[in-house]
């Protein structure tokens, strides 16, 4: 191995695997209760839904259109100051977490609402029928049902952070991508950048691979 890849120090690798995972996974949980809740609201204020409120609709769908649409290496320089605050500093994977999950969050909010969309409104108007308060139909009739379309769009969108995680390593976030980026590229070490992108991808797979188990366990359809 050592004669196949001469430049890479794989307890170097393994650390920025490890700052990888955590930001990762960090940014995960938190991009999916946000974009789960961006979603909802979505789903909930829009037109003939539950809680129709089109100003609210409007306000919401323009953020989540706006940070959408702004590249990350862009949203990254651009929430520097609030990094700062938040975390005390900009560099290092803790630093990288504000900006990878509210750049993911939209996006998953998206999903979220999507999923939301597709779910027969037969099923609605059956638990307003029996007497299902808004709440309990949001709860127990929504998410259950959407559970399928939510677990197969986070699956997506870790795989997302993953490359989001990879783009913040530019900056000194850390990880597998300030590895390929400052000691493979930067450095002309093209073994660096080839075995840290080999294990991006496994990381990718197995992340894939979990999700469509998953997904296809709980839906019932």
């Amino acid at each position: 191995m050592t004669q196949l890849f001469p430049n890479v120090d794989w307890n170097a690798m393994w650390v920025a695997t490890g700052e990888t995972l955590y930001m990762t996974l960090i940014s995960g949980v938190f991009t999916f209760i946000l974009g789960l809740l961006l979603g909802l609201l979505l789903y909930v204020t829009a037109k003939g839904s539950l809680y129709e409120n089109v100003f609210i609709y409007r306000i919401v769908s323009a953020i989540v259109n706006i940070f959408r649409a702004i590249p990350f290496i862009i949203l990254i320089i651009l929430l520097i100051p609030l990094t700062v605050v938040i975390i005390g500093t900009m560099i290092g994977a803790s630093a990288a977490l504000p900006s990878i999950i509210i750049g993911a969050a939209p996006f998953y909010g998206r999903l979220v609402e999507i999923g939301l969309r597709e779910i027969d409104k037969g099923v609605i108007e059956a638990a307003q029928a029996g007497g299902a308060s808004k709440w309990q139909i949001i709860w127990k009739v929504l998410l259950p049902e959407a559970l399928p379309a939510l677990l197969s769009g986070i699956t997506v969108t870790l795989i997302a952070l993953i490359g989001n995680t990879a783009m913040a390593g530019v900056v000194g976030a850390g990880g597998l991508g300030t590895l390929a980026f400052n000691d493979g590229f930067q450095a002309n070490q093209n073994d660096i950048t080839l075995v840290a992108t080999i294990i991006i991808l496994i990381i990718v797979f197995i992340i894939q691979f979990i999700g469509d188990i998953i997904t296809r366990q709980v839906d019932k359809r």
